[in-house]
């Protein structure tokens, strides 16, 4: 990174909060964020805190802003794939479903936090724009999904939610903590294999099956 220099224009000032966001982006990758501080985030850029400070004031401001061009990029990704009036069969949505899921896990580390520690921690006002953004793509995607498969938008919106919570958990799974795998190795236990693509498209399908399923009893 290099030197600060302190904004004066309106698209410096998106120069920086980009900079910022790569920043955190970059320390997410590579450690838990229970360890990232606004210093860490600093040091990072080379700047001071102080310097800092006359951008963000909370390390939550950074990541909700993060996480929403990560699920923009999702929701893009589905609304594409899955095109108006399309007559995919369950199994071929699974498929197409989970290689997005597969190819946006990044976004799905983001959700695992968002609910329990990033919302809790930002203004409202921010809050609410970031709660905006997420239920027009939400919305605009579980129409398709209601239409697709013939079930009401609010087993869409359901199959929708469900599908997300179970890749976000299955994301960040335990047995892919260093620490974790060195302590079951240390007790003998050998965790179950794991393939994120393969799991995300059992799981989808399943839910589509039992959401139409449930749609014709």
């Amino acid at each position: 990174m290099q030197n600060y220099i302190r904004a004066r224009s309106d698209d410096q000032k998106e120069e920086r909060l980009n900079q910022i966001k790569e920043a955190a982006d970059s320390l997410f990758a590579q450690m838990p964020y229970t360890e990232i501080t606004l210093t860490t985030i600093a040091d990072r850029l080379t700047w001071s805190r102080a310097n800092l400070y006359k951008y963000v004031t909370t390390k939550e401001e950074i990541f909700l802003e993060i996480s929403a061009q990560k699920m923009a990029t999702y929701f893009n990704a589905l609304n594409s794939a899955f095109p108006e009036g399309n007559k995919f069969s369950p199994e071929v949505t699974a498929e197409v479903w989970a290689g997005i899921l597969n190819a946006n896990q990044d976004y799905l580390r983001y959700v695992s936090y968002l609910n329990p520690i990033i919302e809790t921690n930002v203004t409202v006002d921010r809050l609410a724009s970031f709660k905006k953004k997420y239920y027009d793509f939400a919305y605009t995607f579980c129409d398709k999904l209601s239409a697709m498969l013939a079930i009401s938008p609010k087993d869409a919106y359901k199959l929708h939610l469900d599908v997300l919570m179970f890749a976000a958990t299955t994301a960040v799974s335990c047995y892919k903590n260093p620490l974790i795998k060195e302590a079951l190795k240390k007790i003998g236990i050998t965790p179950p294999k794991m393939d994120f693509y393969e799991d995300m498209r059992d799981f989808v399908l399943m839910r589509i099956k039992w959401s139409v399923r449930e749609q014709t009893v």
